[in-house]
């Protein structure tokens, strides 16, 4: 070869080179790769990463409607709404006239209830494509989401017209005749749904739920078979034909089938934890547990056993296991939202609100609408004396997931204390809704009746409580609550003892007893029936601490004292045993006894703060008043906003010479979490009054009186002097005269008072 044609071939080659090169570096070249290998990863089920290919298209160009609207396509599939909705709506930005992008935007907001806004979409699909059975589909979902039944079924049987071959279009029409109650025809586009997709498992399953909610269960049974046959590796179908099982109450043919399951799926997680989560479902934590640590150990790879092993782990308190377990996750993945939200439970089993609080904060970072997230965090709030904080996160929770029925109690429980019985009654509806089987919504709902006075509705159900759960102890436990609410004392012991006959270690059925004698005043029958329930069940924490209590109210602190060592023997946990230990000992002078019951306790429990505060009062009594300061610091380092140690520590301060703006906090701390509290009232008046700021002590104060009278409390004379003194500051020499006699009046010991009031008449 000679060097010129040498020369002109590597000139050649450069060209090519540059031009391929070039091709490469083509934004439209480079995003059409990326929105390919997207698709091929769609195709391929691996949609996470299908995404990230779309959106590196976008990266590239921000105006590719393609890569959005598949984009958009991915995140429904994922069951991402949001992300879904945004990329679809930058589609029709971008490609106003695509109509799958407004036929996915219009059902998205149809199905978000968000009926209104989807009108325009379902608009353009009329225009555009009028006789499409996608479009007509549609509209039938419009209708139905406004119980427009009649239009619904019509524009539904209009789509099954333009194509009679969908299997899912007779599905849907099945679903609104069953809404509007034409059975007859629903099972015959069950069938044909089934019939038009015999491996189409919604279609398979949809037919046998039709046939259970019948009762027409022989039927039902046959079709899950059938459907199990179809698709002997797909778990949906068996775990639909447990649910019949279970609901004809053959626990032993579940049992039976779910160990063959176990057997025929070894490589479907989902199959083979189908035994373990049977277990969770019917109570047996323990066999769960047990099922699970088997599971663990024959897939140890499998990041949903391993995260259900945790889950129960935490359940049975085997805290150090769980913690082991959980770190791994996160030592893999610091951001697992699932690892974190279980970080939080073990921090809220130790006790540990604050670190609680941080562990769900991340894990809401990652997953903002992760309603078992928010649950766990009101929680951890509600551990913190944050109640308002706690309602909030409680309520993001059951607008994210109504059905999770654990965040409708815990709500409950907070319309309880703050006694809103109409938010209450509300409540309890979204819990039989989500729950209709279960009896705590009727209960829930029914606590709310009796203290609106509507007795009838809450007696019908309490006995639907009693009819969905005839074994548990708690529908006669409030059958018996409302019988003594109407002094109907035989009735109401009479149901109390049949929940001991159901549960004799229902704590809360000897406590029902026990309270209807106490409000007959009859402290022995009281005594008695406590002493005989023990004989029943010796081995009863509860039980020994309710007698204990009686026989405090008696006055008999050493039968007192012997039955709540007891309790505290039989269950080394009960703090309600060791606290009303204490209190024992205090009242029978051993003072120096019940702190160190108070001081051993803590460091047995050393995150339960009501020791602190019971120890740092104990030590008021006895002047100690750095020993106080100290208790109630600890308890405010474990809850920084607890009110009670709020204000304890701040009035001593006040009282002491402390530092008055740390004081005021404090103060202010107290008041927003006990605005019903005539002490915390006081307190906040002090600290104002420390500062100067007089007339704020005055309404303070005037408000603490207040409280006092509306809660039916002594006239406090510490406040009547307080109040005195802000009026002196005040240049009302006239009122706070009146202060200072009524506070001698009530306590004629007080020195102070009597030197203002010698000042006062001068």
């Amino acid at each position: 070869m000679s060097r010129c044609v040498a020369v002109r071939l590597i000139a050649v080659g450069f060209f090519l080179s540059a031009l391929l090169t070039g091709c490469s570096r083509d934004p439209n070249v480079r995003k059409q790769k990326f929105l390919e290998s997207g698709n091929r990863y769609r195709d391929n089920g691996k949609l996470r990463e299908a995404a990230i290919q779309y959106a590196n298209a976008i990266q590239i160009d921000p105006r590719f409607a393609e890569a959005h609207y598949q984009l958009g396509e991915i995140y429904l599939r994922l069951r991402d709404g949001n992300r879904a909705f945004a990329e679809l709506s930058r589609t029709v930005d971008l490609a106003p006239d695509d109509y799958q992008a407004h036929l996915e935007l219009a059902n998205l907001l149809i199905a978000s209830r968000q009926s209104k806004d989807a009108q325009p979409h379902l608009d353009f699909l009329k225009a555009a494509q009028p006789d499409s059975a996608d479009t007509h589909i549609a509209w039938s979902n419009f209708y139905a989401a406004q119980d427009n039944l009649g239009a619904a079924l019509q524009e539904m049987q209009k789509g099954i017209a333009a194509d009679p071959s969908r299997a899912d279009s007779y599905l849907d029409l099945a679903v609104l005749q069953v809404r509007a109650q034409l059975p007859d025809q629903a099972e015959a586009s069950f069938k044909k749904a089934a019939q038009l997709g015999p491996k189409n498992m919604d279609a398979q399953l949809a037919l046998g739920d039709f046939y259970q909610s019948r009762n027409r269960l022989a039927e039902a049974e046959q079709q899950f078979k059938h459907a199990v046959d179809v698709a002997p590796h797909d778990p949906s179908p068996r775990a639909a034909y447990v649910r019949l099982l279970m609901a004809e109450g053959k626990k032993d043919e579940t049992l039976a089938f779910l160990r063959q399951t176990k057997k025929d799926l070894p490589n479907d997680s989902e199959g083979y934890r189908m035994l373990g989560d049977f277990y969770f479902a019917d109570g047996d934590l323990d066999q769960a547990t047990a099922e699970y640590a088997s599971l663990y150990n024959d897939h140890p790879k499998d990041p949903q056993v391993k995260k259900n092993y945790i889950q129960l782990l935490i359940l049975k308190n085997r805290l150090d296991e769980a913690t082991r377990l959980n770190d791994e996750v996160l030592k893999r993945n610091p951001h697992d939202s699932d690892a974190l939200v279980y970080r939080g439970q073990i921090r809220l089993r130790q006790n540990d609100p604050t670190g609680a609080v941080d562990a769900l904060q991340a894990a809401l970072q990652n997953d903002p609408n992760n309603a078992v997230a928010h649950y766990h965090l009101g929680l951890a709030y509600s551990m913190q004396n944050n109640e308002a904080q706690a309602e909030s996160e409680l309520r993001t929770a059951v607008s994210a997931r109504p059905d999770l029925t654990d965040a409708q109690r815990a709500l409950a429980q907070i319309e309880l204390r703050h006694s809103d019985f109409d938010a209450l009654a509300q409540t309890a509806q979204q819990i039989v809704s989500a729950a209709p089987n279960s009896p705590d919504g009727y209960l829930l709902r029914a606590l709310a009746e009796v203290n609106t006075r509507r007795d009838p509705e809450a007696e019908q159900d309490v006995r639907k409580a009693a009819e969905v759960a005839p074994s548990s102890p708690a529908p006669d436990v409030a059958m018996g609550r409302l019988y003594q609410s109407e002094k109907q004392y035989a009735e109401a012991i009479k149901s109390y003892q049949q929940a001991l006959e159901k549960d004799p270690n229902s704590t809360d059925g000897l406590q029902g007893i026990m309270n209807t004698y106490l409000a007959q005043k009859q402290l022995d029958q009281a005594i008695a029936a406590a002493r005989t329930q023990i004989a029943k069940q010796p081995a009863n924490s509860g039980f020994y601490d309710l007698l204990g209590t009686a026989l405090f109210q008696k006055k008999d602190f050493v039968g007192a004292d012997a039955a709540f060592h007891k309790s505290i023997d039989l269950d080394k946990n009960n703090s309600d045993a060791l606290l009303k230990l204490a209190q024992v000992q205090a009242a029978e002078g051993s003072v120096s006894q019940a702190l160190a019951t108070y001081q051993q306790s803590i460091k047995d429990h050393p995150r339960e703060i009501s020791f602190y505060l019971l120890a740092g009062m104990l030590y008021e009594t006895q002047n100690n008043y750095d020993q106080a300061k100290n208790m109630y610091q600890q308890a405010l380092n474990l809850q920084p906003e607890n009110p009670v140690a709020s204000n304890n520590l701040a009035y001593l301060m006040l009282q002491q010479g402390g530092n008055v703006d740390v004081a005021l906090a404090m103060a202010q701390t107290a008041r927003r979490g006990m605005p019903d509290s005539p002490a915390a009232a006081d307190t906040l008046g002090f600290a104002y009054f420390q500062k100067g700021v007089y007339q704020s002590a005055i309404d303070m104060f005037q408000e603490s009186l207040r409280l006092s009278e509306k809660a039916g409390q002594p006239d406090d004379a510490m406040v009547h002097y307080h109040l005195g003194l802000a009026y002196q500051k005040a240049n009302q020499p006239v009122l706070a005269r009146q202060q200072m006699e009524r506070a001698l009046k009530l306590n004629p010991n007080n020195n102070d008072a009597k030197k203002v009031l010698s000042e006062l008449r001068g």
